[in-house]
């Protein structure tokens, strides 16, 4: 049972962003300061990667930890509500995700994935991190 009306809730759920959340900003802003150039949410890649380094042949997906079922993390568990939907809709996402992230890799493209969670505790680390990947690459 939801807690809030059915109008409450398809305008909450109207407001989440498909693409430039907080975190993919600052993630493009990080990598832009650093000299880095790029292009983003790029239709014509499998699962439109939010940001593509064509130069490094490199992938970035920013993803949300609830909407890509991230494991291990709390923001990552399922709803108390309606737990069918969300484990069909949520599971739909994650073999999406996987999907893509294979096409990309047999296409020659090295796949980096950045979670919700771990930006919130150490952003610069997370993001040297793919930096130093890429450059070795």
């Amino acid at each position: 049972m939801d807690i809030v009306s059915k109008n409450k809730r398809s305008k909450m759920m109207s407001n989440i962003k498909g693409k430039d959340s907080k975190i993919e900003v600052y993630t493009r802003k990080w990598f832009f300061r650093r000299g880095f150039r790029f292009r983003k949410n790029c239709k014509d890649l499998s699962g439109k990667p939010d940001i593509v380094f064509p130069k490094y042949n490199s992938i970035v997906f920013v993803n949300g930890c609830f909407w890509h079922s991230h494991a291990d993390c709390k923001e990552g568990r399922l709803p108390k509500s309606r737990i069918e939907f969300w484990k069909e809709k949520l599971g739909k996402n994650v073999q999406r995700d996987s999907k893509n992230n294979q096409s990309l890799k047999e296409d020659g493209w090295h796949v980096f994935t950045v979670w919700e969670c771990q930006m919130k505790e150490n952003p610069d680390q997370i993001l040297s991190k793919i930096e130093f990947q890429m450059l070795q690459n």
